[in-house]
């Protein structure tokens, strides 16, 4: 049991795309849909309170589990360890949000949780801890739970975002990443991947050399927002049009 855990493992590198790959992939996609469809139908406040909490709290075990692997095995320091990625800050809000219900938290998680635990699923940058492996599962477990509660907190507590919303997240990001650049200096960390890109492959890859390819995040980072937040789009206009008719 204890090779599953350790920080030496030698069963094989991941491989993006491999089979454990896509049915992990798979697994959170069907359970979100499954999750949200009988929500739906169930229509049962009791129901949505326990998922809410449930969430909530599977976000911040897993997160607590991560930690604790990392200081048993020696391998934990502030300059790597902490939950300061936007996806590890996403992780922490996520399950605030779930807790309180807090329209500018969700803001936040929407776009963040979409838009970094998207990619980071598609791309994990996990090196050569491959399925079984304790730091496969805890990844997807993160990354997915980030997305589940970004899907439920729209498709169940009935949160949307705003054109307002990309703006406000957009500025918070880059005022993040400001700090966050300062804070890197401090502890000789890499948070945000600002001051080099990740080991594994990623789309930092192919936005060009440092530091231009933080220039080139950004404009990709809102991007990405306004994508997220067409289907909303499209969706007024589609209401627009029928009330106008």
């Amino acid at each position: 049991m204890n090779k599953y855990f350790t920080f030496d493992y030698t069963a094989g590198a991941f491989v993006p795309f491999s089979r454990s790959h896509l049915i992990a992939l798979g697994i959170i996609i069907l359970i979100n849909i499954l999750l949200i469809v009988w929500l739906k139908k169930a229509r049962n406040p009791q129901y949505e309170k326990i998922v809410r909490y449930g969430l909530a709290a599977l976000l911040i075990l897993q997160e607590i589990s991560l930690n604790v692997w990392r200081i048993v095995g020696h391998h934990w320091s502030a300059g790597s360890s902490l939950p300061l990625h936007l996806c590890g800050v996403a992780v922490i809000l996520s399950a605030i949000l779930l807790v309180t219900k807090d329209f500018r938290l969700y803001e936040i998680v929407y776009f963040w949780g979409f838009g970094g635990a998207v990619q980071a699923l598609l791309t994990p940058d996990i090196g050569v801890f491959s399925f079984p492996h304790y730091r496969f599962f805890q990844f997807f477990v993160s990354h997915g739970s980030i997305v589940t509660a970004s899907v439920f907190a729209t498709f169940i507590m009935g949160f949307r975002p705003y054109p307002r919303s990309i703006l406000k997240v957009f500025l918070i990001t880059n005022v993040y990443m400001v700090l966050m650049a300062g804070f890197n200096y401090l502890v000789d960390g890499n948070y945000l991947f600002i001051c080099h890109k990740p080991e594994t492959a990623s789309i930092l890859d192919y936005l060009g050399p440092w530091p231009y390819y933080i220039l080139s995040l950004e404009v990709v980072g809102l991007i990405s927002f306004i994508i997220y937040y067409a289907p909303f789009f499209f969706r007024d206009r589609l209401v627009s049009l029928k009330a106008k008719n």
